[in-house]
C-alpha cells in the first residue's frame, strides 16, 4: 500500500529542510554583512510557509538573534530618533498589513523578491541620501519602513539605507537598525496576533527555526575577518540575489 510522506508543521521533510537552510543561510549573512535575514528568508520560505506564515516564522526567529548586543546597541543609539522611527512604523505597519490581506500570495513573493533586488542594486551602486535631515524626516522613513515590513515584510531597506547616507558614527547606526528591527518584530507580533494570524504552530516552528538562524550567525561573526570585508560582502550580495530570483513565482 502506498503511504503518504510525514509533514512536520505542516510541512514535508523537504520543504522543511528548504526553510532550516533559509533560517540557517540567513543568520551566516547577516553574522558576516550585519543584515540580510529577511533578504534571505523570506524569497525562500514564502513558497512553502504563505505570507503570513513566512512572517511570524521570521519575527520568532528574529528576535532572539540580537539579544546578546541589544545592552551595547542601547548605550550608542539616538534613543529621540529610535522613538520617532518606532512611531511612523506604528502608524502605518498595519496599513501594509491590510493591503498584504488583499493581495494574492503570488503578489507578495513578487514584492519581496523585488525589493529585495531593488535594496541589493542600491547597496552595489552605492547610492545614497545627502539631503538635510529632520524629525518629521526620521519619523516619516520610520512610516515607510512600517509599509513596506507590512505589505512585503521587509522594513529593513528604508531605515539602513536612510541611516547607512548619515554622517553619524558607524556605531550608532548599527545600534538604531538593530534596535529598531528588534521593536519592530514586536510592533508586527503583535498587529499580527490582533489579526489572528498567529498561531502556536506557527510560533512552534518559529522558536525551531531560531537554533538554526543562531548558529548561523555565530558561524558568520566566527567567519568574519576585517581584511576580507569586501569579499563577505560580495558572498552576501551572491546570496541575496540568488534568495530573490529564487522566490519569483516564475519558477513554481
Amino acid at each position: 500500500m502506498p503511504t503518504s510522506t510525514p509533514e512536520i508543521f505542516g510541512q514535508s521533510p523537504t520543504g522543511l529542510a528548504v526553510i532550516v537552510f533559509a533560517a540557517f543561510l540567513g543568520g551566516i549573512v547577516r553574522g558576516f554583512s550585519g543584515f540580510g535575514t529577511a533578504l534571505i528568508f523570506l524569497p525562500i520560505s514564502t513558497p512553502f510557509l504563505g505570507p503570513f506564515g513566512a512572517l511570524i516564522g521570521l519575527t520568532i526567529m528574529d528576535i532572539f538573534g540580537p539579544l546578546p548586543n541589544l545592552r551595547r546597541a542601547w548605550r550608542a543609539v539616538d534613543r529621540g530618533d529610535l522613538v520617532r522611527l518606532a512611531a511612523g512604523c506604528a502608524l502605518l505597519l498595519p496599513v501594509g498589513l491590510w493591503v498584504l490581506t488583499r493581495v494574492e500570495p503570488e503578489v507578495f513573493r513578487y514584492a519581496v523578491s523585488f525589493l529585495a533586488l531593488f535594496m541589493l542594486a542600491v547597496l552595489i551602486l552605492g547610492l545614497r541620501y545627502h539631503g538635510r535631515v529632520g524629525r518629521a524626516m526620521v519619523a516619516g522613513i520610520g512610516g515607510a519602513a512600517g509599509f513596506l515590513g507590512g505589505v512585503a515584510g521587509l522594513p529593513g531597506p528604508a531605515v539602513i539605507l536612510f541611516y547607512m547616507s548619515r554622517p553619524l558614527p558607524v556605531e550608532v547606526i548599527r545600534a538604531t537598525i538593530l534596535l529598531f528591527l528588534f521593536v519592530f518584530d514586536f510592533l508586527i507580533l503583535g498587529f499580527l496576533t490582533g489579526m489572528g494570524r498567529v498561531t502556536w504552530p506557527a510560533v512552534a516552528l518559529g522558536l525551531v527555526l531560531s537554533v538554526p538562524n543562531l548558529l548561523g550567525n555565530w558561524l558568520g561573526g566566527w567567519l568574519f575577518r576585517p581584511e576580507y570585508e569586501r569579499l563577505y560582502r560580495a558572498a552576501a550580495y551572491l546570496a541575496i540575489a540568488v534568495a530573490a530570483l529564487s522566490g519569483l513565482p516564475l519558477w513554481g
